[in-house]
């Protein structure tokens, strides 16, 4: 009878366990369905036309490796996207997932009211609408432009500096443009991840051994948020390798002598303006292959945080 009612009981919660796998399911279908039809389906669908000749009006004829071919070898303003992208990347990826997580840190210590007031002023940037006319007013290439004018009453310079057509200036403005704006989402997952740190593992740390905050930070603090580190650093490496909308702003569209050009801008020139869609798909393809590497090496580097 022992046995029989053990069974009957095993089988009871057998039974509901799947009724909840279902109804989780039933749950998670909605979204599964929405991200399959406009997320992997899309990244599926631009791989095999990358392998086309593709026009839009025509039906796709295949041409194996022709496209990645002419990219490399025969696209002189492809190879300079790909150097001016790593350069803006190398500089705002970084710099800017850093400076996050330290002002991140910084304000964390405030008082609740103003750490929301100083969270409002670091993430309003990111999210301003007017963030690329206020660098257009400053930079503006005649007398009246706010760095020209206070230059020249200086004596600094005597006449205006073309500084968003000028080759020599246009990249170091995008990378600053760029690293003013980097507080985005990445920062307010740091601010919540640090929020949810239980404080009794500082007790425990400082227990331990552990002698000042910098300690704190590394054996403690960088631990318990690996998910935000991990969540911030795919929206840095998003945000750094996929820039084009503050270089057409700020340089225009072509930029002169391509000096600001990028990957996404050799995508929007190829897929929407001249609807070569083969070859722009092998251009979105080779962008993706380039994030999903990086992020497999900051993944590496980020399962060494506190070891």
């Amino acid at each position: 009878m022992i046995m029989q009612s053990a069974e009957k009981v095993k089988t009871h919660h057998s039974s509901l366990n799947k009724n909840r796998r279902w109804f989780a399911y039933c749950y998670l279908a909605p979204f599964l369905c929405i991200f399959l039809v406009f997320t992997i389906l899309p990244v599926a669908i631009s791989i095999v036309l990358s392998f086309t000749n593709y026009n839009v009006f025509e039906i796709p004829k295949f041409i194996f490796m022709q496209n990645y071919l002419n990219l490399f070898l025969n696209d002189d303003e492809f190879i300079m996207a790909v150097k001016n992208t790593f350069i803006i990347a190398i500089f705002t990826g970084p710099i800017g997932y850093f400076a996050s997580l330290l002002f991140a840190w910084f304000i964390n210590e405030l008082t609740p009211k103003i750490r929301a007031i100083m969270v409002l002023l670091f993430y309003a940037p990111s999210i301003s609408g007017g963030a690329y006319m206020i660098w257009q007013l400053m930079f503006s290439s005649d007398a009246y432009g706010y760095v020209n004018s206070v230059l020249m009453y200086l004596n600094i310079i005597n006449e205006p500096i073309q500084w968003l057509t000028n080759t020599k200036y246009m990249l170091p403005l995008v990378i600053m443009v760029m690293l003013w704006m980097s507080l985005g989402s990445g920062f307010l997952a740091f601010v919540a991840g640090l929020q949810g740190i239980d404080k009794t593992y500082y007790e425990v740390g400082y227990i331990e051994g552990i002698k000042n905050r910098w300690q704190e930070l590394w054996y403690v603090t960088l631990p318990n948020m690996k998910p935000q580190l991990m969540f911030g650093a795919v929206m840095s490496i998003t945000a750094s390798f996929g820039v084009g909308d503050v270089t057409m702003a700020l340089c225009g569209f072509p930029s002169t002598d391509y000096a600001a050009h990028t990957i996404i801008n050799h995508l929007h020139d190829y897929g929407t303006i001249r609807f070569e869609m083969g070859y722009a798909s092998a251009i979105a393809t080779i962008l993706f292959i380039i994030m999903v590497g990086t992020n497999e090496l900051v993944q590496k580097a980020l399962s060494n945080v506190g070891k």
